[in-house]
C-alpha cells in the first residue's frame, strides 16, 4: 500500500469540564495534525493524492481552529473536544477534499508524546 502525508502545527484552546486543575479551565495546547492518505495503487499520474490538494485541505482545516476555542467544533454527543474528537473532526473536514476510495488517517497531537487518532475510508 502506498501512502503520503503532511503535518501542520497550531495553537488552540480547550477545556475538560468538571476536571480539577488547569484541565478544568480554558487553556491552550500547541497541537499538531498529522494526515496520511493511503491507497493500493497509484493514480494515473503516479500519486496517492496530489500533495497540493491535501495541503490545501489541511490548511483550511487548521484555519478554522487556530487560536480558537475548540468548543466551537464539539459535537453534541461529545463531553469535550479531546484529541480523539479533534482527529475525527479534522478527518471529516479533510476527507471532503479527497476522491473516493482513499484511506485517510488523522492524528491530533496535544504534546510531544500524546495523541488521538481517527482513520477511515473516504
Amino acid at each position: 500500500m502506498y501512502e503520503v502525508g503532511l503535518s501542520q502545527r497550531f495553537r488552540a484552546l480547550h477545556v475538560m469540564p468538571d476536571d480539577p486543575g488547569p484541565e478544568g479551565t480554558l487553556h491552550a495546547h500547541d497541537y499538531r495534525l498529522d494526515v496520511v492518505v493511503r491507497r493500493d495503487d497509484l493514480d494515473d499520474r503516479g500519486m496517492v493524492v496530489d500533495l497540493d490538494v491535501l495541503e490545501g485541505a489541511l490548511e483550511r482545516t487548521v484555519a478554522q481552529v487556530e487560536d480558537q476555542d475548540l468548543e466551537a467544533i464539539r459535537p453534541p454527543d461529545a463531553y469535550a473536544v479531546t484529541v480523539e474528537v479533534l482527529a475525527r473532526w479534522a478527518h471529516e473536514q479533510i476527507a471532503g477534499a479527497l476522491e473516493a476510495g482513499l484511506h485517510l488517517s488523522v492524528r491530533a497531537w496535544e504534546s510531544e508524546d500524546a495523541f488521538g487518532g481517527y482513520s477511515g475510508e473516504r
